[in-house]
């Protein structure tokens, strides 16, 4: 595992938290993570139980991500049969909170396990709190990206000095070296998950921050002049369909095989296909590559982001008792100060000092992209956002035809916000 230097301080917390879990606990575990960020869990988890070997021990489950995970965990804190710790989005913490399924994590604790406000950016910290109190501690951010093939921008002469893709500061840019790409016989000059709402949010609403757009103004949806920015945002992305510049209805596997085959140029996805690219590079079967920030299509940057937390379950009837509730704050005190190891998922790690170390700022192109964190945003803070929440649902519905061209923007939107404003 990567391990930061210079943490003496972060070292007697943990000594003090192992002191007060003395004797041996098993914290029950429950994740949602698969994949190449699931591998590195695991790997953490088993570093955890043998540097704590005779004092706490992980007994760690993986269970289905989205619905099914969130379903199982209402159920089971209801009566009493939750996990010890589990991860969490953050973008899912209010309703949670709503539901009473989320203990409170105190000053005390923040306290004890020696993390607190200032190791978090603002929208990170703002995001696991709700009416002042905090529900979970954030293990990362994991925003959308833009990936890009080098090799092709490259001999089309649509790289900067720096390596990375021309036109990134306007749409009038961008899609110039989209149109540039397509003149360069790329079929498809730009890939993106058209065929699934849920996922092209991320893009939208990215593009609506960039706007200074909002979802929710109180209890309202898309008030004022929200709804244009909406539309403005489904707009360019429409534009670039029919203009042939992006892939149409292709799905989640189809958009990565199409960038990582060459036949897309670049591709607006998550960080956690870092370890995708990275892996393939590494044995000789992909090409060279990027992953920079979203271009700026408005006025200023903006990317959607989430976070995984580490969040503990109010098991109803069933108190947890100190020392294991010790050594929960042991194993999310432990996760956070070695997190370097889990940038390496493509995740940038929520905890201050390790993005700020020497080590961080030499991974690439995670180094690079982490700037967004100074202007990502979430989703609103409604029991009906997050991800498979109702929020997703209505807008999903009506973004996979307007991106494909098959429904107008101002169409979609007046759908949109009739359906968003009737939940």
């Amino acid at each position: 595992m990567l391990n930061l230097k210079g943490l003496a301080a972060g070292i007697c917390v943990a000594t003090a938290l192992v002191s007060s879990a003395a004797a041996s606990e098993t914290v029950v575990w429950w994740d949602f993570l698969s994949g190449g960020d699931g591998v590195r869990m695991k790997q953490m988890i088993q570093d955890f139980n043998k540097e704590h070997e005779g004092q706490i021990t992980i007994d760690a489950t993986t269970l289905e991500w989205g619905v099914p995970f969130y379903s199982k965990v209402q159920t089971s804190a209801a009566v009493g049969e939750a996990p010890d710790i589990m991860t969490y989005h953050a973008s899912r913490i209010p309703l949670a909170v709503e539901q009473g399924i989320l203990t409170e994590v105190t000053s005390a604790d923040w306290q004890q396990m020696g993390l607190g406000k200032n190791d978090y950016a603002d929208a990170t910290w703002d995001a696991v709190t709700i009416d002042g109190k905090q529900y979970a501690v954030p293990l990362d951010t994991h925003p959308v990206v833009l990936y890009y093939n080098k090799d092709i921008l490259g001999k089309a002469g649509l790289l900067t000095e720096n390596g990375v893709p021309k036109g990134m500061d306007s749409r009038d840019g961008f899609t110039a070296t989209l149109q540039a790409l397509k003149a360069a016989g790329v079929k498809y000059p730009l890939g993106s998950v058209t065929a699934d709402g849920n996922f092209m949010f991320r893009t939208i609403y990215s593009l609506m921050g960039q706007q200074d757009g909002v979802l929710m103004s109180g209890d309202e949806f898309l008030a004022g002049d929200n709804a244009e920015k909406l539309q403005n945002a489904l707009a360019v992305l429409q534009d670039w369909t029919n203009e042939g510049l992006q892939s149409t209805y292709t799905d989640y596997p189809a958009t990565v095989a199409l960038f990582t085959s060459g036949e897309a140029a670049m591709m607006i996805n998550g960080v956690w296909e870092v370890p995708t690219m990275t892996d393939a590079h590494a044995k000789g079967k992909l090409f060279e590559w990027g992953a920079v920030e979203l271009p700026v299509i408005f006025d200023h940057p903006s990317t959607y982001a989430d976070s995984h937390t580490f969040a503990i379950p109010a098991n109803k009837g069933k108190e947890m008792s100190k020392a294991r509730h010790d050594a929960v704050l042991e194993v999310m005190s432990w996760i956070s100060r070695n997190s370097l190891f889990w940038a390496t998922a493509g995740h940038i790690p929520a905890y201050g000092p390790v993005t700020n170390s020497a080590e961080y700022k030499a991974m690439e192109p995670n180094a690079t992209y982490s700037s967004l964190t100074a202007n990502m945003i979430f989703d609103p803070k409604s029991p009906k956002a997050g991800i498979a929440g109702p929020i997703f649902d209505v807008m999903s519905s009506y973004f996979v035809p307007t991106l494909n061209g098959e429904m107008e923007p101002a169409k979609a939107v007046e759908e949109i916000k009739y359906e968003l404003n009737d939940l």
